[in-house]
């Protein structure tokens, strides 16, 4: 086993080393984008097991595609610094992970629109970040098409109406679920109260990656990439001591840390109207809560598109749907787009 390198170091060195030369002559962008833990950069060795290797995406005009995809089927070498070039892994047989493609090809299949057409409210709502991170993200090795740039750029965050509604979207959850973890404690549901305080740690992380206009990755590496935020260094420490708590004082302690910090980054970022930050009890209830509903309402405030004012403040896709068979399908996208139209109607 050669010594491990990052994905994307490989694959750059795979295209200038191996793939270019196949292309002279023939106008072509290449990239690594998509899916993969390699194309996010937390691919490590373990990775190398499955679904791992010298790999990259080509684009061409659609007249070159044939010749291009045999150009590289008889050219590439069997392997490269010492990693096989053709593989496979449980039901994908073994083959070449060169994908010969055109740009409206990849996009479709990857988002179902084309970005450089411009993205509808909608169609912002109906893409998980994960999607829109598999498409920002990754590398760019070479652009002679001067299409892929174009496409990245008008994914880059989202407009501002839409970035606040999500964010007032994302403290309605935070102010739904708040007292939970005192009331579920205050009846002996320690696993309960737990359970909530883990929601609320995961609600108050995808809540950083959006005050940092940065799209939050799936599960698997949603901690990760959330140590690589400003907002680590200030709530790491406090989220992790939320979900580690045995006892619901400890618990609520950090649990009002957290939610204090939150605010204070939210009114730094001074996109709405100065909100209170002071933590209070729950109504007549011995539980401290932020009574994250002032959020909600200022920047609810500041969203001038009608469509988005008149919609359920269930926030975009990957905020009230938690399948992977429907967050990682594209296909699945336009029918939850119908139900923002429905909801508007």
């Amino acid at each position: 086993m050669p010594p491990f390198v990052p994905g994307l170091e490989l694959a750059r060195a795979f295209y200038e080393e191996a793939v270019a030369p196949l292309l002279v002559g023939t106008p072509h962008s290449a990239a690594l984008l998509g899916t993969g833990s390699d194309v996010i950069g937390f691919d490590t060795e373990r990775s190398t097991d499955h679904d791992w290797g010298p790999r990259l995406q080509l684009f061409v005009s659609a007249d070159d595609v044939t010749r291009v995809h045999e150009a590289v089927e008889t050219g590439l070498p069997e392997e490269f610094h010492g990693w096989p070039t053709w593989f496979g892994w449980d039901d994908v047989p073994v083959s070449h992970h060169v994908v010969v493609t055109t740009v409206d090809a990849w996009l479709e299949g990857q988002l179902g629109f084309d970005p450089r057409r411009g993205v509808d409210t909608n169609r912002w709502l109906a893409t998980p970040q994960q999607i829109l991170l598999e498409v920002t993200q990754g590398a760019v090795f070479h652009d002679e098409l001067g299409e892929l740039g174009a496409a990245r750029d008008a994914l880059v965050w989202y407009p501002n109406d839409v970035w606040l509604w999500l964010l007032g979207c994302q403290w309605r959850r935070i102010d739904q679920e708040e007292p939970f973890v005192g009331r579920t404690a205050e009846v002996g549901d320690e696993l309960g109260s737990r359970v909530v305080a883990a929601r609320l740690a995961r609600d108050v992380i995808r809540m950083c990656f959006l005050q940092e206009r940065r799209y939050a990755p799936y599960s698997k590496w949603l901690g990760s990439a959330f140590r690589q935020l400003s907002a680590f260094d200030e709530l790491g420490t406090h989220l992790l001591e939320l979900v580690a708590s045995t006892d619901y004082e400890t618990r609520e302690e950090h649990l009002v840390e957290v939610v204090r910090r939150l605010a204070a980054r939210h009114n730094a970022l001074g996109i709405t109207a100065p909100v209170d930050e002071t933590v209070g009890l729950f109504h007549e209830r011995p539980f401290r809560v932020l009574g994250s509903g002032r959020f909600v309402d200022a920047c609810m405030a500041e969203v001038s598109d009608p469509c988005l004012r008149s919609l359920p403040l269930t926030g975009a896709i990957d905020q009230f749907v938690d399948s992977t068979d429907v967050l990682s399908k594209p296909q699945a996208f336009p029918h939850v787009a119908s139900l923002f139209d429905a909801w508007v109607r």
